[in-house]
């Protein structure tokens, strides 16, 4: 185990050292982790995105069968701006048992523990392989992991379980709600604000939107879902980033907004959008056209995360048990790459080393008692994987 911590440590260390923010290339960072599995005489297939800029990685270790279990994990981190970091947030930094970096437990800590068990897998006699997968753009709607799954597919052996490596505190995850990233853009008609009945002001309908969204979100948090296991056990909306507008004497031209839907396991979230958008078409843009025929409001798609609701006697659930001991399982909030697996038959859960409280903010690090905790457990799986 101490071989491998420090390898962890070692490959951790240069994980953290790429910035690779989401939505921007991290062709050098899967560079990297295939020439690391090159070096152990293990291939690796990669699968793009529509610009050939960002990339997942694939490998197996073990016979070329089907029966094995995915290692998943993202490699793109959220943007330090605007964080107060007491040390360089991309130069890991080891202080009091903790392990600091941006992506530390979020989540190149699980990507640096499957990176260091390669020679340990390697050296195992395995009946049924190991998968190690590292995808792109989790943190801004899991853009890369449909494509990765498709990848899974094309091949010839099928995993039968994988493991989402998120934060979790390696306790066990069976659910998760799903989500809906929604982007919603809004053209009016400039014009002087000394008369603003001359123009359609962009702004202002963004505003009735929200207003109609937040609305939404506070008659279904009113209408929990009975005994959900969620919280909170309803669906939540939010509104993360909205921009428009010239100047404060010119009725906006345009304004967008960045907004999200989370419904539990069971709720359609496109219902939930369907009434958002129906009362827009019919309540703002009417009057908005009366001075603008060319006016529009336009709300776009741009990922939809799968929900991940794991049934308590599959594949996945019952290997972590076996392997741990933990007799229950419990779902969380966020979302994650597993809900695609999952939708794709392969049984998932998510479990993993460090606390999703650390995620995303200043100073974010991962408890090496966790890596410790992580490496044990991929011990265990490839004894597993041997029988």
């Amino acid at each position: 185990m101490h071989d491998q911590l420090s390898a962890a440590k070692e490959i951790l260390s240069r994980l953290v050292a790429f910035e690779s923010v989401s939505g921007r290339p991290n062709l050098e960072m899967i560079d990297y982790i295939r020439s690391y599995l090159d070096g152990f005489g293990i291939a690796s297939s990669i699968s793009h995105d529509d610009t050939g800029k960002r990339a997942n990685l694939y490998a197996t270790v073990g016979p070329a069968v089907d029966g094995g279990v995915v290692l998943n994990g993202h490699t793109d981190v959220v943007p330090v701006t605007g964080q107060n970091w007491t040390s360089d947030p991309f130069a890991l930094a080891e202080r009091n048992g903790r392990l600091y970096g941006r992506g530390a437990v979020d989540m190149k800590g699980f990507l640096a523990c499957m990176l260091a068990m390669v020679p340990v897998f390697k050296a195992q006699d395995l009946n049924q392989p190991i998968h190690i997968s590292f995808c792109f753009d989790e943190e801004i709607g899991g853009f890369g992991a449909p494509i990765l799954v498709d990848d899974i597919e094309s091949k010839p052996m099928r995993p039968r379980a994988a493991i989402i490596g998120e934060p979790t505190s390696m306790k066990l995850i069976t659910g998760h709600k799903a989500g809906l990233e929604l982007r919603t853009e809004i053209t009016g008609l400039e014009a002087h604000a000394s008369n603003p009945t001359k123009g359609s002001n962009a702004v202002e309908t963004a505003a009735l939107y929200i207003a109609r969204i937040l609305e939404t979100g506070r008659r279904m948090a009113a209408n929990p879902v009975v005994n959900s296991p969620f919280d909170p056990p309803f669906c939540t909306v939010n509104v993360g980033r909205i921009e428009g507008g010239a100047a404060r004497n010119i009725t906006a031209g345009s304004c967008s907004f960045d907004w999200e839907i989370r419904p539990v396991p069971g709720e359609d979230p496109h219902a939930i959008l369907a009434e958002i958008t129906s009362y827009a078409d019919a309540a703002l843009l009417p009057s908005m056209q009366k001075t603008a025929p060319h006016a529009r409001i336009l709300t776009i798609v741009e990922a939809e995360v799968p929900a991940l609701n794991a049934d308590e006697n599959s594949d996945a659930v019952s290997l972590i048990r076996e392997l741990t001991g933990l007799n229950s399982g419990s779902v969380v909030a966020f979302g994650t790459d597993g809900g695609h697996f999952e939708r794709a038959g392969i049984s998932t859960v998510v479990f993993g080393p460090g606390s999703i409280d650390q995620a995303h903010k200043p100073d974010e690090y991962v408890e090496i008692s966790q890596i410790e905790q992580c490496l044990s457990f991929m011990h265990k799986l490839a004894l597993h994987q041997t029988r």
